[in-house]
């Protein structure tokens, strides 16, 4: 008997799809391409491709990211890239049977992208907006399923910043804690408490790095703030949590 179970199984695409975050003028924002072939033409999309048959998943995510939007690898930046999940609806693309590993990343500072080989322009969309508008009639519609992963993907980013020390790849180093709450209140959509922010930053072994070492007067006559490098913790317990609602 055979053993072999794939005959009556078609043939299925794997792809990659990424929400691209960072923070422009106080805004969390995520990276859109214009589509500029079918399906969804004209369309706005998350960044994305096929998995060519020698790549694995991540090798992929990084290789569209630069193909499609000209925004190079992170580790120029700082910066992070993980796994959200696995995108598997049978009609999710109606070209074939296509399953999508999708991916986060954000980083700070990343510079205005450059649309690719296959998308008809690219852009930074502030995150509130974009959920907001793309619920009404005006609102740009986003191609396949990437509504849902892009809400997945703002979720995992905000309940990260509760428990992870993840906030810092928002920042460019050095940065000053007040830069560093301003990505809670962009990301969160509402400053963390002053003080419990700063019990946590500050009380949490090797979350940051003093880099100034003293105050010093600044030129407008007041106290310069500290500057404080990235540490080595990776998590925050208790967690810090948002105010949700």
């Amino acid at each position: 008997m055979s053993t072999d179970d794939s005959r009556g199984h078609p043939p299925f695409a794997v792809t990659v799809d990424l929400a691209v975050f960072t923070i422009r003028d106080g805004a969390f924002s995520v990276l859109l391409v214009e589509r500029g072939v079918e399906p969804y033409a004209g369309s706005w999309a998350l960044p994305g491709g096929f998995v060519e048959p020698h790549e694995d998943a991540e090798t992929a995510a990084w290789r569209e990211l630069h193909e499609e939007t000209g925004v190079e690898r992170f580790g120029r930046h700082g910066g992070h890239l993980e796994q959200l999940r696995t995108y598997s609806a049978p009609d999710r693309d109606p070209r074939m049977r296509v399953v999508s590993v999708a991916h986060v990343a954000f980083a700070p500072d990343l510079p205005e992208p450059r649309a690719g080989s296959d998308a008809a322009g690219a852009r930074w969309w502030a995150v509130d907006d974009l959920l907001v508008r793309s619920t009404g009639p005006d609102g740009p519609r986003l191609a396949f399923d990437h509504a849902e992963i892009l809400r997945d993907a703002v979720e995992r980013i905000r309940a990260k910043l509760e428990y992870t020390t993840l906030a810092l790849e928002f920042v460019a180093e050095p940065f000053t804690l007040p830069e560093l709450r301003r990505v809670y209140t962009a990301v969160w959509g509402s400053a963390p408490d002053l003080g419990n922010f700063r019990r946590k930053v500050l009380g949490t072994e090797d979350f940051v790095v003093p880099t100034q070492t003293h105050e010093t007067p600044s030129e407008a006559g007041g106290r310069r703030a500290l500057l404080y490098r990235r540490g080595a913790a990776a998590s925050i317990s208790p967690p810090m949590l948002r105010a949700i609602g």
